[in-house]
């Protein structure tokens, strides 16, 4: 019994009958343009005081109705009129207004239909109520004052005047019940009528897929650049503060790395959350490339002690800017991968070289702490694969025989980017 009241007098359903209401107010206009027609042709100069006259001016304003929800701001209007009193997912509307033929046809549709009901169930709304009032007090009336009250001579009967109450009160919860009937069938009609196109969900999802790529993307840049900074200034910061009675040149060398390092992490940290603020323009500070910043990033990572030999037989200057960037990035999470898994004294081997039309990075050092994840369990050596998948190209990582840790990325000269999360 309480789901049934829960259903024609909750929450929902009181929200979905002021949607009708609304509808009805919206159809008073193109009723009362109706009657003007109506009025004429029938020769009645009362509309008004004739129901069949009522519905026939109801009947000629709901064609007025569907022409004139063409404007643009029909369907969002009437999206959001939905969204909030139907309780239907904003996921299933459309925001946005129709273009096509096919997407004013349903909004029109639509319109007509909202009027339409909301039309009836406000006019029952205004009407029912106060006759449904009269039949429960009317045993008391009739009882205070004695006489019939003008009423039909049915109601001189004293079972009539027992039903009487029971009358009103079905007349009421027969109200309730239609308007959540007409609420509950707007609210499946609205998704198919003012749901969005194929189309439309198309643009959605590649709108969806494009901002998390761009999330993805910062997301590994973060990683990439702060969990490297945060390895080598640690590492840095211990070796200083072990030399420093005894080496203070090599301290100074340390804090100075130190400080280079933090303030290009900055710079980049600004860079990218200059693109996560809403309106914003990137941040100036350029990406890194090979080109420009290997010799930096070696330096600094020497800087905290630990030996780094590179060999590189390529010409940084010469790589696709794309390409350079991409694999500063590889070679700057195998470095930070080695200062936090290799012992303090183990030696890290960079290898940059162009083999078979590819750019092949190897960085590798002695296994003397716990292994990293392999590519595709941590986060940085997932960053790697997806960065050299998305150009093309394919990333390992992993233990070797001869007990060390190898990292290996092989990335086509020229990028062929690839689709698919970023």
């Amino acid at each position: 019994m309480s789901g049934v009241a829960r259903l024609l007098f909750g929450r929902r359903a009181r929200l979905r009958w002021i949607h009708l209401v609304l509808g009805g107010a919206l159809a008073v206009p193109y009723v009362l343009v109706g009657s003007v027609v109506i009025g004429p042709a029938t020769g009645f100069a009362d509309v008004f005081g004739s129901l069949p006259l009522q519905l026939a001016s109801f009947a000629v304003g709901l064609p007025l109705a569907a022409v004139t929800s063409l404007f643009p701001l029909t369907r969002p209007l009437e999206s959001a009129a939905v969204r909030w009193l139907g309780g239907v997912d904003a996921d299933r509307l459309a925001p946005g207004p129709a273009r096509t033929r096919g997407e004013k046809g349903r909004t029109a549709a639509w319109f007509t239909l909202h009027l339409g009901f909301g039309g009836i169930i406000a006019g029952m709304s205004l009407a029912l109520p106060p006759f449904a009032v009269t039949l429960i007090v009317l045993p008391v009336l009739a009882a205070v004052r004695g006489d019939r009250l003008g009423l039909p001579e049915v109601l001189d009967h004293a079972w009539a005047l027992t039903l009487a109450p029971v009358a009103g009160t079905v007349s009421l919860v027969a109200l309730a019940g239609c308007a959540a009937g007409c609420g509950a069938l707007l609210a499946r009609w609205a998704p198919l009528l003012l749901g969005p196109t194929p189309r439309e969900r198309l643009a959605a999802a590649e709108a969806r897929a494009a901002d998390l790529a761009v999330r993805n993307r910062l997301a590994r840049e973060l990683h990439d650049s702060v969990g490297h900074a945060l390895s080598a200034v640690t590492l840095q910061a211990g070796a200083a503060r072990r030399v420093l009675d005894s080496d203070p040149e090599f301290a100074r060398e340390a804090l100075a790395a130190i400080e280079d390092t933090t303030r290009r992490t900055v710079g980049e940290l600004d860079a990218v959350l200059g693109v996560l603020r809403e309106g914003d323009a990137p941040g100036t500070a350029p990406a890194p490339t090979l080109a420009a910043d290997l010799d930096g990033l070696l330096r600094r990572t020497r800087a905290g002690g630990r030996r780094v030999s590179a060999a590189v037989d390529a010409d940084p200057e010469a790589l696709p800017p794309l390409l350079s960037r991409e694999a500063y990035r590889i070679v700057q999470e195998g470095l930070s991968n080695a200062l936090k898994h290799a012992g303090e004294r183990a030696p890290v081997e960079v290898r940059i070289a162009v083999a078979g039309g590819d750019l092949e990075i190897t960085v590798e050092n002695p296994v003397t702490g716990p292994a990293p994840s392999r590519a595709g369990g941590g986060h940085g050596l997932r960053g790697i694969a997806d960065r050299a998948r998305l150009l093309g190209g394919t990333a390992t990582a992993g233990p070797t025989p001869a007990q060390t840790w190898r990292l290996h990325a092989r990335l086509p000269m020229t990028p062929t980017p690839t689709r698919g999360p970023a």
